[in-house]
């Protein structure tokens, strides 16, 4: 019966809420709404009973894989569970009834946590201050690499490019082709991270800045840091970190101290709010001092006891979203990071570190290891081994939703063959990851034994296996009755 969709359950007549009587004179219609917003025949709808509602929406919220359901391994996007009381506290009327055109008066409870929010971030990073405006990391990114752009023109001494590892996230090239700049690849070396001599070869004075990940996307710390920050102040070019893997370095290490001068964080990452399909994100930027007069408009200041919105900062690159920002994303995040403390955050990390190696010293007899350090939050295998027997990562991605667990994150980094990237956050349990391996184990047999098996998965999802390249030319989300 569930299976139809909630047209097919639908019969004439059936009510699964009434509205009220009006009580007070009803209106014509067109003396409302002008006549041409208005249907000229009604609109199609189910008539379904509340129950009917409830089960059909509960049977396709069982058909989709999310984090109350099992683990998300995805690397790089830290797929960690979301405790409820930080929805519990985005839902307080005092938040959730407010509107942004209100007064700064009547929101003083509101600017007072971005305000506190924002000294958090800084606190964590080690940065001089923080906007809260970006909506997401890639929106952070850009605001990030506006206000490199910014310092470099007031400084008289406009740049041409930013250097990117070969490993960055495909974001950190467009953030910095859309501010203007030429985006120049830096490879890896043998051991995963930034090969020191190719960014020598690439270095000028018409670099704007060298965009980095640290940990790195194979889950690797970069260790040269501190010598890259020197070659980068050697030409007056800006050190700027994707901040997407900061769950590794909670209480563990600060940004600022490395000489970050811009970054970007995940709310929706390391401060465990929903995101992908489950709410918003949010990524706000961190700065040193020298970037602090481009930050985003308005900002909130403390005056005294009371909290106020300012504009007047005539270098700031202006605003980059309406309002502050997502608020009840940082309501979530403010809950998370005040609940944990210091201490806590610190344990989030060591945790997630330690599940990370925990899980690879588990299956990484079974897959290749391209880089064969020890990892930080997440680790990259490849499947090449598995494809001399003609099965793909894709195969063992597809296999896995028949196990029961969602696939990592699948051909990225670009620079490892037929990747398969595995990041298992600290909010799982032992139990799970032993669970996990054993998943993976177990598809690495069969890719020795059986290879029709993965090649037909899924066999057990409400759908089988899509043409991934048609959908996406034809995509029909729409139902349409047959009248």
């Amino acid at each position: 019966m569930y299976d139809k969709i909630i047209f097919e359950l639908s019969e004439n007549g059936r009510r699964g809420y009434t509205l009220p009587q009006l009580t007070f004179p009803e209106k014509p219609i067109e003396d409302i709404l002008p006549d041409k917003f208005l249907r000229k025949e009604p609109p199609i709808l189910p008539e379904v009973s509340e129950s009917e509602v409830m089960r059909h929406f509960i049977q396709l919220s069982n058909k989709n894989y999310h984090l109350d359901k099992g683990l998300y391994p995805l690397g790089s996007c830290t797929m960690k569970y979301n405790p409820k009381v930080n929805e519990n506290t985005s839902r307080l009327e005092g938040f959730e009834a407010i509107h942004p055109h209100q007064e700064d008066e009547d929101v003083q409870g509101a600017l007072q946590l971005m305000y506190e929010l924002s000294g958090a971030l800084c606190e964590i990073s080690g940065m001089k201050a923080v906007t809260l405006q970006p909506a997401a990391g890639a929106h952070g990114e850009l605001t990030g690499m506006m206000m490199v752009h910014a310092y470099h023109e007031k400084q008289g001494r406009p740049r041409k490019k930013v250097l990117l590892p070969d490993s960055a996230h495909g974001t950190n090239p467009a953030s910095s082709v859309i501010s203007g700049y030429q985006a120049v690849q830096i490879k890896s070396n043998s051991d995963g991270l930034i090969d020191l001599n190719r960014l020598k070869e690439n270095l000028d004075e018409d670099v704007a800045a060298l965009m980095v990940t640290n940990p790195n996307t194979l889950g690797l710390f970069e260790s040269h840091i501190g010598e890259i920050k020197e070659l980068l102040n050697e030409v007056g070019a800006l050190l700027y970190m994707d901040g997407a893997n900061l769950n590794a370095l909670l209480g563990i290490v600060r940004p600022g101290d490395l000489g970050v001068d811009v970054m970007h964080f995940n709310l929706h990452k390391t401060f465990s709010t929903p995101h992908g399909g489950g709410g918003p994100g949010s990524g706000p930027v961190g700065v040193s001092e020298r970037l602090v007069p481009f930050l985003p408009v308005p900002r909130i200041e403390k005056r005294g006891d009371e909290f106020h919105l300012n504009s007047d900062y005539p270098d700031s690159i202006g605003k980059v979203q309406a309002f502050y920002g997502n608020f009840s994303v940082m309501v979530k995040a403010f809950t998370y990071i005040r609940m944990l403390g210091s201490k806590g955050l610190k344990r989030v990390s060591r945790n997630a570190i330690l599940n990370a190696n925990y899980l690879l010293e588990k299956v990484k007899s079974a897959y290749e290891l391209p880089y064969p350090r020890r990892p930080m939050h997440e680790f990259v295998l490849s499947g090449d081994r598995q494809k001399k027997n003609g099965v793909k990562t894709l195969d063992i991605a597809k296999r896995l939703l028949d196990l029961g667990f969602h696939a990592p994150t699948v051909y990225f980094p670009l620079i490892v063959h037929e990747a398969l990237m595995v990041e298992p956050t600290e909010t799982e349990s032992r139990q799970t990851l032993n669970a996990f391996a054993e998943a993976l184990l177990q598809v690495a047999a069969e890719a020795e034994e059986n290879q029709d098996i993965l090649k037909n998965a899924p066999v057990t999802t409400p759908v089988g296996r899509l043409n991934e390249a048609l959908a996406a030319r034809q995509l029909q989300v729409k139902w349409a009755p047959e009248l």
